[in-house]
């Protein structure tokens, strides 16, 4: 690095991130999909509710979260003493950005006699305008305590919806988002990779279009998908969801072969570029300036905290 003709050294990142560490009392969180340094120099690693759980748990004075805005957001909800610092403010979520909390809650007054169950991956506006929240995890637990004459919004993943549907039996009225990346994966693609592979088995994120989903051989959300590799037997898996999960994958199980399942295009589509904005030099960034944090209404975080209580209470 060059500074007025002087060479600079170079900023281990890894280390000052350490350093400062210590010196704030952080805690750095980060979801599956970051990058695998930046899951490699976290204290947790989960997905977004987990991880908001754990924070809580800890005595850290400051949550650093590798994720996107609204996974931070559901942090500052649960730990509002707590500063929750991000490292990008533009690592946002095609999903939660594809239900504007006027327009669902428009679409909440069009239908006034439905209960509203809302998938976590949502901003603390659309969060505070739902009755209960779920993760892919506890979606089919939750829809199956609430009582068959009482009529259920599911926002905002369709595919989602569409397969908790098919799951429990329930009709639903779903609101119409979807996941760039769970909607860019190619079924022709997937199959050439099943006779490539014949003793692979096809693991799949529940948000991954139906026609993906009828070839999968166990479907989960990412935490239930790194369990599954755990328990299961084969030693081949075609990974049908954002393909930074495969590094706790090999780390986990790593005499087994992980495929990363390839997108329509010829692209890196089914990796989340939000997800990726997140790294080492920004986090290091975000904790040396105390920048940028999630602020939010003292109001709108109360309003957001209760159904993610109902949630907890349900699950």
């Amino acid at each position: 690095m060059f500074l007025h003709g002087k060479i600079q050294p170079q900023v281990d990142y890894k280390e000052e991130i350490q350093k400062l560490k210590k010196e704030i009392n952080a805690v750095i969180l980060a979801h599956y999909y970051q990058d695998a340094e930046i899951q490699d120099i976290a204290d947790f690693i989960g997905d977004s509710l987990e991880l908001a759980k754990k924070a809580k748990a800890t005595d850290a004075d400051v949550i650093v979260f590798a994720g996107v805005h609204f996974m931070a957001e559901t942090a500052k909800i649960l730990n509002p003493t707590k500063t929750v610092l991000v490292p990008d403010m533009e690592a946002g979520c095609s999903l939660a950005d594809s239900c504007p909390p006027n327009l669902f809650k428009s679409f909440r007054e069009k239908n006034p006699n439905h209960i509203a169950i809302t998938y976590i991956n949502c901003s603390a506006s659309v969060k505070a305008l739902s009755d209960i929240i779920c993760t892919s995890s506890n979606a089919e637990k939750i829809i199956n305590q609430i009582p068959h004459e009482q009529p259920i919004l599911f926002s905002p993943d369709r595919n989602l919806g569409k397969y908790l549907i098919k799951k429990t039996g329930r009709e639903m009225l779903l609101w119409e988002g979807t996941c760039i990346v769970h909607e860019a994966f190619s079924e022709e693609k997937i199959i050439r990779l099943k006779l490539e592979y014949p003793n692979a088995k096809i693991i799949a994120h529940p948000e991954c279009e139906e026609v993906i989903l009828r070839h999968a051989d166990f479907i989960g959300s990412t935490s239930k998908l790194l369990n599954y590799v755990k328990e299961d037997n084969a030693e081949n898996y075609i990974v049908v969801t954002e393909p930074g999960i495969i590094h706790q994958m090999e780390k986990s199980v790593p005499n087994k072969n992980f495929i990363p399942a390839p997108p329509q295009n010829e692209c890196a589509c089914n990796n989340c570029p939000y997800m990726k904005l997140n790294t080492l030099e920004k986090i290091y960034l975000c904790m040396k300036n105390n920048s940028p944090q999630i602020i939010m209404d003292e109001d709108l975080r109360l309003r957001a905290l209760k159904p993610i209580e109902k949630m907890l209470e349900m699950s």
